[in-house]
């Protein structure tokens, strides 16, 4: 358990590490190399960015039993041949606001598609009509944007459902022109919400796709 201050409130990460052993990493170098040509010898990265996320999934258990696996499960065919990598996150916002942290910020975690190799990934557990994220989790995202911002050089705070904008910028690397999926997660609502309250470090303005 780590002690973290913000300027605001003390709040607390828990560190609950998903498993990242040698066939993790085998299969995180793999990813690098042949989604993005990156040729290295260990999974690191240098966070650019922050994406915000939410699980679809309505427990932090489930949710982290969905990530803990090295591999992916079987209910992914949308993604699984693409890579056998699994899905994951450097943290994850339970509903009540508590933040665990999954895994190291500059270690490479799959969970955005084209960045993954400069961005630091936040789950939100929940997400569907029936649970909304709370306002405990908006405030918990706000913290943690704030305390990664003033960590680490970030340029850009996202949604998910925003990543497509950054095709054709010089931090999409994906090679592979057919692999899209469409995402929604966050919410627009709070996308803003969560903005408007970083707005001090002046994070930079998402490309626009030219028109056609």
């Amino acid at each position: 358990m780590v002690l973290m201050l913000s300027c605001s409130r003390t709040r607390t990460i828990i560190d609950k590490p998903i498993t990242f052993d040698e066939e993790r990493e085998r299969l995180t170098l793999q990813y690098l190399a042949d989604r993005y040509g990156l040729e290295q010898s260990s999974p690191e990265i240098v966070p650019k960015m922050i994406v915000l996320h939410w699980t679809v999934i309505p427990t932090f258990e489930e949710s982290f039993e969905a990530f803990d696996n090295a591999t992916l499960p079987d209910w992914r065919p949308d993604i699984q041949n693409r890579s056998g990598l699994n899905v994951s996150a450097h943290f994850m916002v339970d509903r009540d606001g508590t933040i665990y942290r999954l895994m190291p910020e500059t270690t490479m975690a799959r969970h955005v598609i084209g960045l993954n190799h400069c961005a630091i990934g936040i789950e939100n557990i929940g997400g569907t009509d029936d649970l909304p994220l709370t306002k405990k989790q908006l405030k918990s995202n706000i913290w943690l944007v704030d305390y990664l911002a003033d960590k680490y050089d970030i340029s850009y705070l996202i949604g998910h459902y925003e990543y497509t904008l950054f095709e054709g910028h010089e931090l999409w690397l994906e090679k592979d022109e057919g692999y899209r999926t469409v995402k929604d997660d966050p919410g627009i609502e709070f996308m803003e919400s969560v903005r408007k309250a970083t707005k001090r470090h002046n994070f930079k303005p998402l490309p626009t796709k030219p028109s056609l």
